[in-house]
């Protein structure tokens, strides 16, 4: 079988950490790959050296058969690898077609003016023989779902006839079907002989569009082999080795009068008559297809998002007047499912980073001093075993779990009672959603109430005490986690609603 890519003692060294090391492995022609490994195994240094964003240290890379030296993104696109980052990275101003060909615009023949239907024209062509022939080229793509978004990045990269195509975790925020129509994608580009790198901490899904499984650990290649050959078993001591599975911690049943009361709560046009409670140190998971509402819910309940009518009642009583300083000084938390724009501040430290929510706390006299900071910051950084150099340094520079990790610190720095998590486990991978999960129990453990929402319905099993299923607008039925059947969940997430 012909080679695509081969790797050969491929190092990456920053000082005295490892990032990449020895790294020798060769991939097939007309192939997909899935690449895995734990946060932190080397999997973004690797994507970032074939990109040209990352010289390595040492070793080699060879092109079918090509010995290739990337200095910089554009030498990688010369050799024909095109990568798709898990950030979109689309202008949503702009039409899907002005967004395929950005900084390639078609221009008439020896003048500066672009040919703007020429540019339709191309991009429809390219559309149709992608599979997505229903998109208009011209229309804007932020009217898109984030689905279809994904599939016009992809189309973006085929615009520039890539022979390998990286795809990093193409799956994270969608829903099903678009994973379907995004699988039928790959599938086809496959099929045409383009060699693809697909990085995904989804091992479900492996089985559906993998052809072969490589994994990295620890910035060393541990193993690969056929998907036909990869058992989770496998897969799981090729990504950690020995990984102890979570428990969770056992306490009493959740009981008394409700710490958070949500009565026949609308936002129109999502949510019609949701009433439910919340007691101390309970988690509760909220389960529902996409659109059917979670997110709006969680954000009202923070203060953060409209609502046209119902009651949210905290110890019993209303709040009026819900805001996010009101729901605050309530003692509730808000993690949103977007870390990277909604969750953290990227340029900011670690340090920073994990005293945002709480700086009322730290002010003294209306000044804030590191020094007042330092000690909540060095409790988050080892009660949740945040991994770190420096704290100083910039929270981008940290794994997706560690960032997540610095989201829940800095909430818990705030002392809440109440804490709201959407997709806490998104773009982790299963050690970290499980480091996660044991924040979240032990913090129960102390009485801290947390509402949970997830699309991957079996973290929802892992995770809760007791789950509810949003859907049509209300709370159609709920479930007390002993041991319940993710495909149950499923089943109540898209069952047709009986009653008016």
């Amino acid at each position: 079988m012909a080679i695509a890519l081969e790797l050969r003692q491929l190092t990456k060294h920053y000082g005295s950490v490892k990032a990449l090391n020895d790294f020798t492995h060769s991939f097939a022609k007309g192939q997909v790959h899935a690449l895995l490994g734990k946060n932190g195994s080397g999997k973004s240094t690797f994507i970032k050296m074939l990109a040209g964003a990352v010289q390595p240290t040492s070793g080699e890379i060879l092109v079918e058969g090509r010995r290739c030296s990337f200095a910089h993104p554009s030498d990688a696109l010369k050799a024909g690898i095109v990568t798709v980052h898990q950030e979109l990275s689309l202008v949503p101003h702009l039409t899907v077609a002005e967004n395929i060909y950005l900084g390639r615009l078609p221009r008439h023949a020896n003048t500066p003016f672009i040919d703007w239907p020429g540019l339709r024209h191309q991009a429809k062509a390219l559309l149709e023989e992608m599979g997505a022939g229903d998109i208009d080229p011209g229309q804007p793509v932020s009217s898109l779902s984030i689905g279809r978004q994904q599939l016009i990045e992809i189309v973006k990269a085929m615009s520039l006839n890539p022979s390998v195509l990286q795809l990093d975790e193409p799956t994270s925020a969608l829903a099903q079907a678009e994973v379907q129509q995004l699988f039928t994608l790959v599938r086809r580009l496959r099929d045409r002989g383009v060699t693809i790198i697909y990085i995904s901490h989804r091992l479900a899904e492996l089985g559906e569009i993998a052809d072969t499984v490589t994994a990295l650990r620890d910035g060393q290649f541990t193993g690969s082999c056929p998907m036909a050959e990869a058992t989770p078993a496998v897969i799981l001591e090729m990504m950690f080795g020995d990984i102890k599975p979570a428990t969770r911690p056992p306490r009493p049943t959740a009981a008394g009068e409700p710490i958070l009361s949500i009565r026949n709560l609308r936002i129109a046009p999502v949510l019609n008559d949701v009433s439910f409670d919340l007691h101390r140190g309970e988690v509760l998971g909220i389960a529902g297809m996409l659109g059917s509402g979670r997110t709006e819910l969680l954000r009202a309940i923070y203060g953060a998002g409209p609502v046209d009518g119902g009651q949210i009642l905290v110890d019993g009583k209303q709040v009026d007047n819900v805001s996010i300083p009101v729901m605050k000084r309530l003692g509730i938390g808000y993690t949103s499912e977007d870390r990277k724009e909604s969750g953290l501040v990227q340029i900011l430290s670690i340090h920073a980073n994990l005293c945002l929510a709480a700086l009322q706390r730290f002010s003294h006299r209306g000044f804030i001093t590191e020094q007042r900071e330092r000690p909540a910051v060095d409790r988050q950084i080892r009660n949740l075993s945040i991994k770190i150099g420096n704290s100083m340094l910039p929270v981008s520079s940290l794994s997706g779990g560690n960032q997540q990790k610095v989201v829940v610190g800095n909430w818990l720095n705030n002392e809440p009672r109440i804490l709201l998590f959407d997709e806490p486990g998104r773009g982790v991978d299963v050690q970290a959603k499980q480091q996660i999960y044991q924040i979240i129990w032990s913090q129960a453990v102390e009485g801290l109430s947390s509402i949970v929402v997830s699309t991957e319905l079996e973290d929802l099993v892992e995770c809760c005490d007791r789950i509810l299923i949003l859907r049509d607008g209300r709370i159609a039925q709920e479930f007390v986690n002993d041991g319940v059947d993710p495909k149950t969940l499923y089943a109540a997430c898209m069952a047709r609603q009986t009653n008016p």
